[in-house]
């Protein structure tokens, strides 16, 4: 509890206006006429408002006391951060050569009356490679098991057919079955590019009639992969207008970063595969095999990623007076944050000369050319001179020339929660790129933290101060976690176990956009790689020696429930299975889920109970009448035996993995 604080002067404007006319009263008891319009009673007035207005200061003084101890012991505000999000350039027409999208490249969301467009920029470059299809053959798990090598059957006519498909029309005299005469788990067709494309959206164009019958054309038990050399990589499936290879139409694919040219069954390509699944429950498998009768490759598009920030380049902050501790701010700040130390130049007419930036100049030498970047202030500040208690005067950190012109080579401005758009936000072009005809987000955007707040910033003072920068307790990795990387929702230590006593493991929850109905998609959960080294590098500078930090992701759980409903009379059966499904999504959430809505607890173990408590809670439902929990694998999507409680270890959360609701009238 903080101590309570004394207000130094508790009096307001009508308290000394009171005042002063009981103290006429007493010295002056002719004066009786206390009317407004009395000109004495102006003057009351007048002068209590300007003694209110300096009682009000004077109170704020303590404040101001606070403020300037923070920046004593060197606590600054922490800036924005930057949303980011995954932008896909689709094109207008398949093309002979790479179409190339360059950093800096300018995407946003559009404009309205009422809100300014979010701007984006590339933040990786891309290039849209094209191919062709080279290569197609078919593989069954009978014969993949049968022979050592895997062998598979050459489908080398229908390439070929494909290849003349735009000079002659297709006959469907001769057919390729893609997978055996009754479709296995693990049967598959093999697509090989003439080229890889990594990052980019293929379009797989088939000639197809209805042979593989049993299917739902919504729903086909097909898995796209591709293969990066090592393991086969899951695609996304934009769109399947063939019905799961069932009649003529494209197979849209987005093709995972790690796509690489690689040699199977002794040729080279840049390989995909469709491959046969086991049929989830309620989903109707291949009793024939489907039928292709031509087959063609193209790319129409690829995805990067892109942040919400503005580039500022070449900024000339002003001019060196030539003395020590010189303060010059940013033009457009406050800045972003960047895993890059951020670099000042300063040119007295013989070139510009780099200055590095350090958290303090505590040690930083007289020629040391060192900045200190406040970030959230927008200000650079150079070395000033120390006065020694013997009357010596020391300089921390070089003093730049007088004279001599200082600029920020470039910086990134925005960033802030505002970015955090929906799916499909992203749809403007603002930089002009040959052949991409439209942009759009495929998934929210995520990531954006407004600026601490001063109140935030009083708050966090005392932690600093307790931990002075060390890490000592699982609170102060937890909290220097949280200053390296802001921008994450969770963060949680705890001992690595196995007996290292001295072993500390950090675990970090990303922050992620759920849709529509509360779920996430696995990938989300996975923290930037980036963002991981990034909190490592900064605990392992501020951990007590010999301890071991391990920073990394938590284990999540599956947990898919299936529950049978009866509706109420007069409630639409769809929408009360979508308000069910968005409640558990919703509470089985590891980041905003959970009994406090904080998050799912580490550890706490997940009961059936609690399905009977979430859905009981949705308007609509009458009653349960059937409600079993599965264990589920988050990577595989396995599913295990129904049980009563899922229990979890320390380091777990819960993940919601596709939950089966059937609501009936």
């Amino acid at each position: 509890m903080a101590l309570p604080a004394p207000n130094l002067d508790d009096r307001r404007f009508q308290d000394l206006v009171d005042d002063a006319k009981r103290l006429v009263q007493q010295r002056c008891p002719e004066w009786s006429d206390h009317n407004v319009s009395d000109p004495g009673v102006t003057l009351i007035e007048t002068f209590a408002f300007m003694v209110d207005q300096l009682f009000y200061r004077l109170n704020r003084v303590p404040d101001l006391h606070y403020i300037k101890f923070l920046e004593l012991i060197g606590v600054r505000q922490f800036p924005p951060v930057a949303a980011r999000g995954y932008v896909t350039f689709w094109l207008s027409a398949p093309t002979p050569s790479a179409v190339n999208v360059a950093v800096g490249t300018e995407v946003a969301t559009v404009r309205t009356e009422v809100e300014e467009a979010v701007v984006f920029r590339v933040d990786d470059a891309l290039a849209i490679v094209p191919c062709e299809l080279l290569l197609l053959r078919s593989q069954t798990a009978e014969r993949a098991e049968a022979s050592r090598s895997g062998a598979m059957v050459d489908h080398h006519e229908a390439v070929m057919r494909a290849r003349r498909s735009a000079e002659q029309p297709l006959g469907s005299a001769v057919t390729l079955p893609c997978f055996a005469a009754v479709p296995a788990p693990s049967d598959a067709l093999y697509v090989g590019l003439s080229d890889p494309v990594p990052r980019c959206a293929v379009a797989l164009r088939f000639g197809c009639h209805i042979e593989g019958i049993g299917v739902d054309p919504t729903r086909p038990p097909l898995q796209w992969e591709a293969f990066d050399g090592r393991e086969w990589q899951a695609c996304e499936v934009e769109r399947d207008s063939t019905g799961g290879l069932n009649r003529d139409g494209d197979v849209v694919l987005h093709v995972p970063a790690g796509h690489a040219a690689s040699v199977i069954d002794g040729e080279r390509a840049g390989w995909l595969r469709a491959v046969v699944v086991a049929a989830a429950e309620g989903q109707p498998p291949y009793s024939a095999s489907p039928q292709i009768d031509s087959a063609r490759a193209f790319t129409i598009g690829g995805t990067t990623t892109v942040l919400n920030a503005e580039l500022v380049q070449r900024e000339v902050l002003g001019v060196s007076a030539g003395v020590p501790g010189q303060r010059f701010v940013f033009q457009h700040g406050p800045m972003l944050p960047s895993a890059e130390p951020a670099v000042v130049e300063t040119a007295d007419g013989e070139g510009w000369e780099p200055w590095g930036e350090v958290d303090d100049f505590a040690e930083s030498g007289a020629d040391d050319r060192h900045v200190v970047v406040d970030r959230r202030g927008g200000e650079v500040l150079f070395g000033p001179q120390v006065r020694q208690p013997d009357g010596s005067l020391t300089q921390y950190g070089a003093v730049p020339p007088k004279g001599a012109t200082i600029r920020v080579p470039s910086y990134a401005i925005g960033g802030g929660s505002r970015g955090d758009v929906g799916r499909g936000a992203i749809s403007v072009l603002r930089s002009t790129i040959p052949f991409v005809s439209r942009v759009e987000n495929r998934a929210a955007a995520a990531g954006g933290v407004d600026g601490e707040t001063l109140e935030e910033t009083k708050v966090r003072g005392p932690i600093i101060l307790r931990t002075r920068n060390r890490a000592v307790t699982a609170e102060d990795y937890e909290h220097l976690a949280r200053e390296a990387a802001p921008e994450v929702a969770r963060v949680r230590c705890l001992a690595a176990g196995g007996g290292d006593a001295d072993g500390v493991r950090v675990l970090i929850v990303p922050s992620a956009e759920s849709d529509d109905v509360g779920r996430l998609r696995f990938e989300q959960l996975i923290p930037p790689v980036g963002v991981l080294e990034r909190v490592s590098q900064y605990l392992d500078e501020r951990r007590t020696l010999g301890a071991r930090v391990s920073v990394e992701p938590p284990h999540y759980q599956g947990v898919t429930a299936v529950v049978r409903i009866r509706a109420r009379p007069r409630y639409d059966p769809a929408e009360v299975e979508r308000d069910g499904r968005r409640a558990l999504y919703g509470y089985f959430h590891p980041i905003t889920g959970g009994p406090n809505l904080t998050g799912w607890p580490f550890g706490r173990p997940v009961r059936v109970g609690e399905l009977y408590a979430v859905l009981q809670g949705v308007p609509g439902i009458d009653y349960l009448e059937d409600t079993r929990l599965f264990p589920a694998d988050p990577l595989t999507g396995e599913r295990g035996e129904s049980v009563t409680q899922i229990l979890l270890d320390a380091n777990a959360l819960v993940f919601s993995y596709e939950h089966v609701l059937r609501v009936e009238a």
